[in-house]
């Protein structure tokens, strides 16, 4: 049976090593001891969401968490190159499905982007609670699929934002409908990073494309269909992963 996944603070496992005793308490304890029903004898992960992975052997439970001993400490490392989300916002929770499904197949980075036909808005406190919703949602996808490393969900960004991002990052791709570039045989580089730009319902505006491309990005595709920006994301990224990280 596979090992249930908590998550404890990168400061706990820093020093662990095989025999150290840990205490899993706070949210994550409670649910393993009283909700889960994790007891003395059965074996647990500890993740630190950085990358570091702790697989202990549970000692005593209470209501108050989990006391566990390590058997063994496994650290992560980044992935090369990193494969970063950016994800116009979308009506309907389609973003928030595309982050989620992007966590599960192993995304590095996500980057929320206002794009010009967004339907929805992130402004003020509305915005401070969505990108919070955006970290939340990640980090459950990430412990469901049993992540030591959980990607970084970065602030929001227009089309001046994403232009940046594109100029520092070593390759961008924008999937569009209209490209003649698949994207199972696009270059990618052994290390860095590649941005991987999905539009709104919508689709990309011409001068955002203009834009993008001017800055150094290039437009593919991944089929003959037109997907919804619920799923054109995770579908690349499992197009990049079968090529680099699943072999």
């Amino acid at each position: 049976m596979t090992r249930p996944v908590f998550v404890t603070s990168p400061d706990a496992l820093r020093s662990a090593r095989s025999g150290s005793r840990l205490a899993l308490d706070g949210p994550e304890g409670r649910h393993a001891a009283v909700v889960r029903r994790i007891g003395p004898g059965e074996e647990v992960d500890l993740v630190d969401g950085v990358g570091l992975r702790a697989i202990a052997e549970v000692l005593a439970a209470g209501h108050d968490g989990l006391e566990v001993t390590v058997v063994d400490v496994i650290e992560e490392l980044p992935p090369a190159p990193r494969f970063v989300l950016v994800q116009a916002l979308a009506k309907g929770d389609r973003d928030d499905q595309a982050i989620e499904a992007a966590t599960e197949l192993g995304v590095d980075g996500i980057v929320p982007w206002q794009a010009q036909r967004s339907i929805v808005q992130w402004r003020g406190d509305r915005g401070r609670r969505s990108h919070g919703k955006w970290v939340d949602l990640v980090r459950a996808a990430a412990k469901q699929s049993r992540r030591a490393r959980f990607p970084e969900v970065e602030p929001l960004v227009d089309r001046s934002g994403l232009v940046r991002r594109i100029e520092q990052a070593t390759v961008a791709y924008v999937l569009h409908e209209e490209a003649t570039e698949p994207l199972a045989t696009a270059e990618l580089p052994p290390e860095g990073e590649v941005l991987l730009i999905v539009g709104p319902e919508g689709g990309i505006a011409p001068e955002e494309l203009t834009a993008f491309t001017e800055a150094g990005a290039r437009t593919v595709r991944i089929g003959h269909t037109v997907l919804r920006s619920s799923s054109a994301g995770p579908a690349a990224l499992a197009v990049l992963s079968a090529r680099e990280r699943w072999r």
